[in-house]
């Protein structure tokens, strides 16, 4: 039996992962590769409840970290600090423990970037 995919409920939950702050998506149908991310990243991994919203988030910081994304590791800080999901204080722990595995230019940038995030939240 084919696992049916369920796109509302991966909509409803990147909703909730990025605090509807990633604008509007396109609607079903119109493009496959949004279709197939709400279906299955987002309704089917994201939706797993056995690793929470933030436990993800924290796995998915490091990788980006990692990869040296800025943009996406900006949205996601964004996100967890929205969602109350990391402190600020928190947020530099995290700079500090990851710079020691993905090295000093990367964790430099993501210095910035969570300095960058910190002083943008009351605006």
């Amino acid at each position: 039996m084919k696992k049916k995919y369920d796109r509302d409920k991966g909509r409803e939950l990147f909703d909730e992962v990025y605090c509807g702050d990633l604008g509007e998506l396109p609607p079903a149908g119109s493009s496959r590769f949004i279709d197939y991310m709400l279906e299955t990243l987002f309704g089917t991994l994201w939706a797993d409840e056995t690793l929470s919203i933030r436990d993800r988030r924290l796995l998915l910081i490091g990788a980006i970290a990692a990869q040296g994304d800025e943009t996406t590791l900006a949205i996601q800080l964004r996100s967890a600090l929205k969602r109350g999901e990391l402190t600020p204080a928190q947020m530099e722990a995290l700079a500090m423990f990851l710079t020691q595995y993905v090295g000093y230019p990367k964790g430099s940038r993501l210095f910035r970037i969570v300095n960058e995030t910190v002083a943008g939240q009351g605006k």
